[in-house]
């Protein structure tokens, strides 16, 4: 009720201000919402807050009960409602990004209830249950005592999600069957008949010598208790739900469009992983656009190679020669580990602000790594798919290094989390636009800084940057205009060196995930298109340094945003951040 009567009592008090003392008061008003929305992250999905500014899981799980997801739409509407009566003239230059940020949020918040969208709560490419497991050792007993806490908690999480799934195949509201096939190895491998063998029990299996023996012997106790007790039975009830339920219920058609309210819902999805209010029919012409400006370019590199076929041989030869093929998973992490020390000696000519937060470089799980895309970007480890090695030619490892590690997901999302003059709701925000976006554009920037140092590795930017326009013309092809899944593989497959495994996974995740593949090449030419801007509007004051400093200083935001603060860039002269040397 407190609360309450703030929002009430500010817009008069705001009447007998001076201009300074408004914009103060509209600022002090967005910050408590922030704050509140923040609060209320933290309470809903059951995380804690460290001192370090990071979180973690706690000692719960989320609840996903339609109850739960209702009241938090409807806390997002009450919030907008209040956000939407601050002037925005009378927001600081910070305060209007950060209720830009804001605003984005919740309106998604509220969109993906609009949609129930946590009656499909799975796809083939993400689902609730494959980041739940600990792999690493924990820091702390505590930590190893909310894990075990969680695993607990697990048949309830699940029943949840299982009831979801139920009503979202009622009503039509389910992934694609085609794209879920063989699926269930992913669930199939948490049903083991020793604790020891569950991917849950990798956090025990080495753990921290700080934790004392007999402490470590308890707490392993509980662990093989929880696994046998709680995590297999729920895996276990879950896996027979899919396999003779969810499967054979499933809806045999592709679009989006086919769903309930199918074109409002796919509008939604472009606007919710695009932050922009581009049409299908737009989006697919871009890519088409998009298609034929690589293919000149990807026929020069060939050119360059001295192969003497046509591009289609050439893509050929690249995926069947066993010289781009790693002979052990520990030589395709090897490159990956060298480019990106590589990129670590190229990092202060392209970067003032450099993040203190350091990342690892490992396998994608073995769990999901069959069916999973080729490498995960993320704040405490960049991850390299290594399964099937034949299938993950080397000659694309630079630009997914990139792109997954640095100056790509790892850097961009720990000089996110290192922003304290930004409000905690900001810190760990992501939005696909930007953040794929983001990514994609340092697979462009690899070209500066000389990391591709063969015509084979400049194929491979070129083959990835392909790959993400192509999925402009697959998504809106798929989803919009009724291609059949032969259509969008024939499409990717033809128009990239990927390997037909990587083809077909990509296709299956383009399917059962609407939308979210267009972020890439969009927030990619956002970036590009306003740094063009910048360099002919600054000339020689423009300083690429500065540029990205200022943009990665954002944290994540909506593509509309980036642009504005590139505006105000170029109108204060090219100004850099403060406190940071530009030598």
């Amino acid at each position: 009720m407190r609360i309450a009567r703030f929002w009430l009592a500010i817009p008069l008090a705001l009447v007998s201000l001076q201009p300074a003392q408004a914009r103060d008061s509209a600022d002090r008003q967005l910050q408590a919402l922030g704050d509140a929305y923040y609060r209320s992250a933290l309470e809903q999905y059951g995380d804690v807050e460290l001192s370090d500014g990071t979180t973690r899981p706690g000692d719960r799980l989320p609840s996903a009960t339609p109850a739960s997801n209702l009241a938090a739409a409807e806390r997002e509407k009450a919030w907008l409602a209040r956000l939407d009566a601050i002037p925005p003239a009378r927001l600081s230059p910070a305060g209007r990004i950060n209720a830009s940020v804001l605003r984005t949020l919740l309106r998604e918040g509220i969109e993906r209830a609009r949609f129930r969208r946590w009656e499909m709560p799975f796809d083939s490419d993400s689902n609730f249950w494959s980041y739940l497991p600990a792999r690493d050792p924990l820091a702390t007993a505590e930590d190893y005592r909310r894990y075990i806490a969680r695993m607990n908690d697990l048949p309830r999480y699940f029943a949840e999600q299982t009831a979801n799934a139920r009503a979202g195949l009622a009503r039509g509201f389910s992934v694609p069957r085609a794209s879920l096939e063989g699926r269930d190895v992913s669930i199939a491998a948490f049903v083991v008949d020793d604790p020891e063998k569950s991917p849950f029990w990798g956090a025990f299996a080495r753990m921290p010598e700080r934790i004392p023996a007999a402490e470590q012997a308890a707490l392993k106790a509980q662990a093989r208790a929880a696994i046998a007790q709680s995590v297999t039975p729920a895996f276990a009830r879950f896996l027979a739900f899919f396999r003779d339920e969810y499967l054979p219920g499933t809806r045999t058609s592709l679009a989006a469009s086919q769903l309930p309210d199918g074109a409002a819902y796919y509008a939604q999805q472009i606007r919710e992983y695009t932050t922009t209010d581009l049409t299908a029919e737009q989006i697919h012409q871009i890519g088409l656009d998009e298609v034929a400006r690589i293919t000149a370019e990807m026929d020069a590199v060939r050119e360059q190679a001295g192969f003497k076929g046509s591009l289609a041989e050439f893509i050929q030869f690249l995926r069947t020669d066993p010289q781009f093929v790693a002979r052990s998973p520990d030589e395709l992490l090897g490159v990956s580990a060298y480019v990106a020390k590589r990129v670590d000696g190229r990092l202060k000519d392209y970067f003032g602000l450099l993040p203190r937060y350091r990342y690892t470089i490992r396998p994608v799980d073995p769990a999901i790594a069959p069916f999973y895309t080729s490498g995960r970007g993320g704040l405490e480890a960049c991850q390299m798919n290594t399964y099937d090695l034949p299938s993950r030619p080397l000659y694309n490892i630079p630009a997914l290094t990139l792109h997954e590690c640095a100056p790509g997901h790892s850097f961009q999302g720990a000089l996110a989390l290192e922003q304290q003059a930004l409000p905690k709701f900001r810190r760990q925000t992501y939005f696909s636009g930007f953040g794929e976006g983001w990514g994609l554009y340092t697979e462009y920037l690899g070209e500066e800084m000389g990391i591709y140092r063969t015509p084979y590795e400049r194929f491979g930017k070129l083959s990835y940057e392909m790959w993400r326009a192509v999925r402009l013309v697959v998504d809106t092809g798929i989803h919009h205009y009724g291609w059949s899944r032969q259509q969008a593989v024939d499409y990717l497959a033809g128009h990239t060196a990927l390997s037909l495994r990587e083809v077909n996974t990509e296709v299956d995740r383009y399917i059962s995930w609407p939308g979210q593949a267009l972020a890439y090449k969009l927030g990619e030419l956002t970036i590009r298109r306003v740094r063009a801007k910048a360099e002919q509007a600054l000339g020689p004051k423009f300083d690429i340094r500065k540029f990205h400093d200022v943009v990665l200083s954002l944290g994540s935001v909506p593509l509309p945003t980036l642009e504005e603060r590139i505006d105000a860039f170029i109108a204060d002269g090219g100004q850099g951040l403060p406190g940071i040397a530009y030598p």
